[in-house]
């Protein structure tokens, strides 16, 4: 784990985001154990109640679950549920404002394209 960057979002969606991060590069796997709020707490520096409220948000999107007086493990599928969720995140903070950008400076699809395929070339 690295420390978190202060981008101005609340530390405890980092707290969540480095957790979903790990989950989809294979840290994390289905069925495995996170680390305990204490030790986020411990790492990062923050409030053990900060880094809780991160790791429910992810309970609350049946991202994670408690085996209670063991912890929080990783649940079956959430690593799809978490690229996903992420796709439409892409989606809507990225292509849908492109697209609105393209088309204030008259760029047309084929263009818009065309644009896309360059940049993958580089």
């Amino acid at each position: 784990m690295s420390s978190l960057i202060d981008d101005g979002r609340p530390i405890f969606i980092q707290i969540a985001e480095r957790i979903e991060d790990d989950i989809i590069s294979g840290i994390l796997v289905e069925e495995s154990q996170v680390p305990s709020t204490n030790q986020f707490a411990a790492f990062y520096k923050i409030n053990p109640a900060t880094a809780a409220k991160g790791v429910n948000l992810l309970v609350d999107e049946g991202i994670l679950y408690k085996k209670r007086g063991i912890g929080m493990f990783v649940t079956e599928g959430a690593r799809t549920k978490v690229i996903e969720k992420r796709k439409e995140l892409f989606f809507e903070q990225y292509i849908v404002t492109m697209i609105h950008e393209a088309k204030k400076l008259g760029i047309t699809t084929d263009q818009l394209t065309d644009m896309i395929r360059r940049g993958d070339d580089k």
